[in-house]
């Protein structure tokens, strides 16, 4: 018998954890904030559970030092945050908040003194409400916007910070804000105007590359945090016809982001298929779209099992009613889809390299008589999934690290504060944080860079 597999990864791979800032920060008008659409959609009937807002959150913006240490202390040495918009920019446009900057300042420099390597995300979400009133990314405007915005935070941060992503799952808030109004700022638009804004979304992180490469010292490295649309397809079988059916459905379903950005243009298929709703390109768009970036980040949670048809067409399967999940219907325990993911985004579109940017899940944990939170379902899910990567890493792809989703609990958005994603338990009423097992099991995943 062959001795069992390690599950080593290689030297270097990089171990981190991940939050954004409209979810854990909170100070909310604090300092020269403004409001962001997601404080705004907080406040209307029914949008979030339990009439909850992000106003406080996980008070991070009083607490970075006791949350960096207790980081340090369970030996996270890397950490995926993001910058508040509103809070650098509170009119949205080139105004720049003195305070503001001034804090993100503070908790770079905390990070590391600490030893933890800050990679900053430059949007996550959190849209200046005064933005959105004048169009949000349906405008072209919030684009120009969103240029000296960028600039500002990577002239200011780039002395210190070389590790950047452009923005955050473009699918979630073009496709949920804009589309089907599940998120922030709540509006269903026609396909066209959608179109348009997932155009001028590729935009920013246009402005995000460039801002990045002309204001940031040494060697940065940059990339887009894309999650597969609806998400990444898995043969259900690892034959040829199912790997064939998956990867048609792959890029079918992900060609509107992927394309521009990986090959330089919409393809023809996709302008055909859209006629009259495909979005409106000026001279100059795909170039900046299209500028080289040094990996993909990819946020996967879950993937949807697909096999050839009887008729040659991939068939997208249902699932039955006992399939197991975590804390939210889409959670579907899936651990291929990170194998997959990566697969496809390599076969596909030619992606090179990649991080795991955001994965984990929901569960409702409980806390035992001796105030421990045994979170051996998600200690499980975790360890099944990241199996996966290593397979990803095994067969070649160059996968270059992984981040935990998520350090806390927090503003968890349309779920309120009910869904605890967080390998560190947040107690919303007294602040009190106690990791999990998830957490020490984590720590040491990363201390010794393999599985345990």
């Amino acid at each position: 018998m062959s001795p069992r597999k390690s599950y080593e990864f290689p030297p270097g791979f990089i171990w981190g954890v991940a939050a954004a800032s409209a979810q854990i920060e909170g100070a909310s008008k604090e300092d020269g904030k403004s409001e962001s659409i997601w404080e705004r959609f907080a406040t209307i009937p029914g949008k979030v559970k339990n009439g909850d807002t992000p106003a406080v959150a996980c008070d991070h913006y009083h607490r970075y030092e006791a949350d960096f240490d207790l980081m340090a202390k369970l030996g996270f040495k890397h950490y995926r945050l993001s910058v508040a918009w509103p809070r650098v920019c509170p009119d949205g446009t080139s105004r720049v908040n003195e305070a503001g900057l001034a804090f993100y300042d503070r908790l770079i420099d905390a990070m590391l003194a600490r030893g933890i390597t800050p990679w900053v995300t430059l949007f996550h979400w959190d849209l200046p409400q005064c933005l959105e009133d004048r169009g949000g990314w349906t405008s072209r405007a919030t684009v120009d916007a969103f240029r000296p915005y960028a600039e500002a935070v990577t002239k200011r941060l780039g002395d210190r910070v070389s590790r950047w992503f452009t923005v955050n799952e473009i699918p979630c808030f073009i496709g949920n804000g804009y589309d089907n109004g599940y998120f922030a700022p709540g509006r269903r638009e026609s396909r066209a105007v959608v179109n348009q804004a997932y155009h001028h979304a590729l935009l920013a992180h246009g402005h995000a590359v460039r801002a990045v490469r002309e204001h940031v010292g040494g060697h940065p490295v940059v990339g887009l945090v894309q999650n597969h649309l609806p998400a990444p397809q898995l043969p259900v079988t690892e034959t040829e016809a199912d790997i064939a059916a998956a990867r048609t459905l792959y890029e079918r379903t992900n060609r509107q982001l992927m394309a521009p950005v990986f090959l330089g243009h919409y393809t023809d298929e996709f302008l055909r298929d859209e006629g009259a709703n495909a979005p409106k390109i000026e001279r100059g768009d795909l170039e900046l779209i299209s500028q080289p970036t040094d990996f993909l980040g990819l946020n996967i949670y879950a993937g949807d099992f697909v096999r050839a048809g009887a008729d040659g067409k991939p068939e997208v399967l249902p699932w039955p009613k006992g399939y197991p999940t975590g804390d939210l219907w889409w959670i579907k325990l899936t651990p291929q889809s990170l194998y997959w993911g990566i697969r496809h985004a390599a076969e596909v579109y030619g992606v090179k390299s990649f991080y795991i940017t955001e994965n984990g899940t929901a569960f409702p944990d409980e806390i035992t008589p001796k105030g421990e939170i045994l979170d051996l379902d998600r200690q499980h899910y975790l360890r099944t999934y990241l199996a996966e990567v290593h397979r990803a890493v095994d067969d070649g792809f160059d996968v270059k690290g992984y981040f935990l989703w998520s350090f806390l609990d927090n503003f968890e958005w349309a779920e309120g504060y009910e869904k605890r994603f967080g390998i560190v338990h947040v107690d919303f009423t007294t602040q009190k944080r106690t990791p999990k097992l998830s957490a020490h099991w984590y720590s040491e995943v990363a201390r010794l860079n393999r599985l345990v």
